[in-house]
């Protein structure tokens, strides 16, 4: 049995990155040697270097949902106020949504509630919802009075920061806290190792080269979950729909075969390689949704590195990495990602696995 308190680490909160960078390629990069656990720190910028003609590069296309509303209780003035976070939709239209709401006791089947425009006032067009009822989860189901989920974004929707920000979204976070290459709209959360790249980085890419392939996992709020078992083989995983399409799956075949390297970006890409991978480290094209949990003394069989930031104490992200790489040589890694006053988090620096 796998200790989650192996995983533990302290982490002064002046490391928790706040804010991004001035500019995307503006973080600086960890790369360790997965084999020596050496390290070395570079400008994220310097990734090129890393990458020879032939590799392949996949990423994650998910677009995060401006998920966050809010909204008072209908019929009073002093009405409930409360607090949504859309995950997905719950039936074939759009109607319907899973999400969180707070305060969650005093939403009772039946409950309705207009949502409160960006100045926190009830809007006057009367757009509003009703709560369906709770889910097993403890999550709920929402009917919202209008199917467009564009039109309720645009007009009550908030980026959904991680909570360990402690911020209100700003305006700027709308752009930086979505990839360069957003385009899949359905997540809860940013694919964070990928808000580094630029349209000119992935370009000088392409000229060396490397192929560049998409897939889609869209990042659920269980991300963000800590492991609370006191033994990783006990925790229950959560799950989130993924695509991964003939062409990105052809291509990761393609590079291995010939002897290229796959760089994933980010956990998520590695949850959907994983999930479509054989025990040969092949991968077939498949669609649907995955739970998978990834946690030594497994080894990755589809793809030879990983790009990631640095991640939460006893998180399932920070088990995922050290399949990559051994606990300890990950661990004192952060350890000298602290030494060095590295950032941590969805908009900290990053960490090349090579």
């Amino acid at each position: 049995m796998l200790a989650t308190k192996l995983f533990d680490y302290d982490l002064p909160e002046k490391f928790i990155a706040r804010y991004p960078a001035e500019s995307r390629d503006g973080s600086r990069m960890m790369v360790i040697d997965r084999i020596t656990g050496e390290t070395e720190i570079h400008p994220f910028s310097d990734i090129l270097n890393y990458l020879n003609p032939g590799d392949a590069l996949i990423c994650n296309n998910t677009k995060v949902l401006r998920g966050r509303m809010f909204a008072k209780k209908e019929g009073r003035e002093d009405g409930a106020l409360f607090e949504i976070l859309l995950l997905e939709p719950a039936s074939g239209n759009q109607f319907e949504w899973n999400c969180m709401l707070k305060p969650g006791k005093r939403a009772k089947a039946g409950t309705a509630a207009v949502l409160l425009d960006e100045s926190g006032k009830v809007n006057s067009a009367g757009d509003n919802f009703t709560v369906v009822g709770r889910n097993e989860d403890d999550t709920f189901r929402i009917r919202f009075s209008t199917d467009d989920i564009s039109f309720l974004e645009e007009n009550y929707g908030h980026i959904p920061l991680p909570p360990y920000l402690r911020r209100e979204a700003e305006k700027a976070d709308s752009e930086r806290y979505q990839t360069v290459y957003a385009a899949v709209k359905g997540a809860v959360a940013a694919p964070t190792a990928g808000l580094h790249f630029t349209p000119e980085i992935l370009s000088k890419a392409k000229e060396k080269g490397v192929r560049i392939g998409e897939l889609t996992l869209h990042v659920g709020a269980g991300t963000f979950k800590p492991v609370s078992s006191e033994y990783a083989e006990t925790h229950q995983m959560h799950y989130e729909d993924f695509v991964l399409s003939e062409e990105t799956a052809g291509l990761v075949n393609e590079t291995r075969k010939n002897g290229g390297k796959v760089l994933a970006i980010g956990t998520t890409t590695v949850r959907v390689l994983e999930s479509c991978c054989d025990e040969n480290g092949k991968v077939t094209a498949r669609s649907g949704r995955t739970n998978i949990f990834l946690y030594p003394p497994r080894k990755p069989m589809g793809e030879d590195m990983l790009l990631t930031n640095f991640h939460l104490p006893c998180s399932t992200l920070l088990m995922l990495v050290s399949c990559f790489a051994d606990r300890e040589k990950v661990l004192a890694a952060y350890e000298k990602a602290k030494q060095e006053n590295m950032r941590f988090y969805s908009y900290g620096d990053c960490m090349l696995l090579k």
